[in-house]
């Protein structure tokens, strides 16, 4: 078995067959597909079933409800292919995406392909962990679904059962297990946005545990992935009023552009107590309802 592809399910009548076809169609036949019932309470426990029947390469777990990250452990469990990958079942794959990449896995412990319409990647190849990282922003587009793995980079680690933004806890986690890295610009994931999502509903609770996996990431930071940081605790600041996490470092703006050039100024001047009460006060002159 060369690739197992890990899909969790749970209340996505509308698009299990969409996503299901869009991997069946990669033309891989020593693929196994690990569709994981995570005690959805509608009919995708029988859609699951029916593909089952309809193609010996899916495999079907069926457990109690216990959210994204335990359902993508529960696949892991049962993997038995030599590299792994995930999608998530309200999302697809564009045709021919997983042949082309499968050869460059040969070269490398991890390999990032495109996200369509939000992410084209360059065709790169890191030996140092941290310049992939830092280089690539890779922080900000941690997410477990447009990257194959080589099994072994999962043998100690697994997703944190419980928390909002697992990926961003997980693959720094996975990155120490990595020798080589590789982004191409093969393939393109298929992201839907959902807006009654975990994420699209946050109350802020969920950045902050965003928040604090970039905190424990124990991943090198420059001033790009400061600010990125910054950005997260003001919004954490505004939406919560917990008191502010991030450790003070001084910037230097001539190393960023755009807002992150003006706010680097700001937070030195001004630090970032002041920055987090400036950002509310341009939110409630953009947005008076809020007030």
């Amino acid at each position: 078995m060369i690739l197992s592809v890990i899909i969790p399910v749970y209340r996505v009548e509308a698009t299990l067959d969409r996503c299901v076809e869009s991997v069946l169609k990669q033309s891989i036949d020593n693929m196994e597909v690990i569709l994981v019932n995570d005690g959805s309470p509608d009919h995708c426990p029988e859609m699951c079933d029916k593909w089952a029947q309809k193609d010996c390469r899916i495999k079907v777990i069926h457990k109690e409800n216990g959210g994204l990250s335990d359902a993508r452990n529960a696949g892991l469990d049962k993997t038995q292919g030599d590299y792994i990958t995930f999608v998530d079942s309200d999302d697809w794959l564009e045709d021919n995406t997983y042949p082309p990449l499968l050869p460059l896995m040969e070269k490398c412990d991890i390999l990032e392909f495109s996200i369509a319409e939000r992410l084209i990647l360059q065709d790169r190849t890191y030996h140092n962990t941290e310049e992939y990282w830092l280089k690539e922003r890779a922080y900000t587009h941690a997410f477990a679904w447009n990257k194959l793995y080589r099994r072994s980079v999962f043998d100690k680690v697994r997703f944190p059962k419980g928390k909002v933004f697992e990926d961003t806890y997980t693959l720094p986690k996975l990155l120490q297990h990595a020798h080589t890295i590789m982004t191409t610009h093969y393939g393109y994931y298929h992201y839907c946005w959902n807006p009654k999502g975990i994420t699209a509903t946050d109350d802020g609770h969920g950045l902050a545990q965003l928040l604090d996996a970039h905190l424990n990431s124990q991943m090198p930071m420059d001033d790009s992935y400061y600010m990125h940081i910054v950005n997260v605790q003001m919004d954490v600041w505004e939406m919560t009023g917990a008191a502010i996490r991030i450790p003070k470092r001084r910037v230097n703006p001539k190393e960023l552009s755009g807002k992150s050039k003006f706010k680097a100024y700001l937070l030195n001047i001004l630090g970032i107590n002041i920055l987090c009460r400036i950002n509310i006060i341009i939110h409630l002159f953009k947005h008076p309802s809020r007030s």
